[in-house]
């Protein structure tokens, strides 16, 4: 966030933070970091905040957060070095085999999660390792939609970011676990289509563990003055390669300790996301 900023800074925060909302109905635009600060990540998240506060007054229900950016893999595959946040909102939320409608998508991948749900606030500018042991009261397996309002994943972390990290929904599954009776590290993940195997990993490739990034998330979050609260889900990142969803498709990631969640879309009507 930027305590201040020019009127001209604020002026094309402001397009491109409209332009990136109406291309969740109108189709992918044009990659939006050339019209920011060259780099600038205050300037995409201020992007990422002037939309969020719009959808809270729109009456959508923040719920948690997403990292993204977390495995070596996926930030080879885009060009970047560190990690990035996006809001989560309960109209992104799906169970699982849940049908989730394509037509409401533009072009979306898959990835295997660990989601981890809050048992308390974390409030805490830097968190330990036994603050976030104590605030998470359990795990879940998932799988994040992510998609992008950028045409052809043309994405650089400038415009990940202030496209709410590339987010578009996300399924949990229902076998709730304690972190006791799991070793984050070690969790091994497949994700298949149909029972091909498309892509595989570990919570090692997570930052090092998923652990580590629900604490640079949860820290970022307190400096961002929107800290985690109990109840909120955190979704975080992706533990293999993503792999691009197709219409009709069924997702299924298994992770070791963990269980299984599914991913089932909708056939495509040729419409328009409303």
């Amino acid at each position: 966030m930027r305590d201040t900023m020019t009127a001209s800074q604020n002026d094309a925060i402001t397009q491109v933070a409209d332009d990136l909302r109406a291309a969740y109905s109108k189709g992918a635009i044009a990659p939006i970091r050339d019209r920011l600060p060259e780099n600038d990540l205050a300037a995409a998240y201020a992007v990422q905040n002037r939309n969020t506060e719009y959808w809270l007054k729109q009456g959508r229900r923040l719920i948690g957060r997403k990292i993204g950016l977390t495995s070596r893999v996926v930030q080879q595959q885009f060009g970047v070095d560190q990690p990035d946040y996006g809001m989560l909102f309960a109209d992104m939320a799906y169970g699982d085999a849940e049908e989730v409608p394509f037509d409401r998508l533009l072009q979306p991948k898959v990835e295997g999660e660990i989601a981890l749900v809050l048992g308390r606030d974390v409030t805490e500018e830097q968190p330990t390792v036994p603050d976030m042991l104590a605030a998470i009261d359990y795990a879940l397996p998932a799988i994040e939609i992510v998609d992008s309002r950028i045409a052809d994943w043309k994405i650089g972390i400038v415009d990940t970011i202030a496209d709410n990290g590339s987010s578009a929904a996300f399924v949990l599954g229902s076998r709730k676990t304690k972190l006791e009776k799991i070793d984050l590290w070690l969790c091994g993940m497949v994700l298949e289509h149909r029972g091909e195997p498309l892509s595989t990993g570990a919570g090692a490739s997570c930052l090092g563990n998923p652990l580590n990034a629900a604490r640079w998330l949860a820290g970022t979050m307190v400096r961002a003055g929107r800290p985690l609260r109990a109840g909120d889900v955190l979704m975080t990142g992706s533990l293999g390669p993503m792999v691009p969803a197709a219409a009709g498709g069924v997702y299924e990631v298994r992770i070791s300790g963990l269980g299984a969640v599914r991913a089932v879309f909708s056939r495509w009507n040729g419409s328009k996301r409303a």
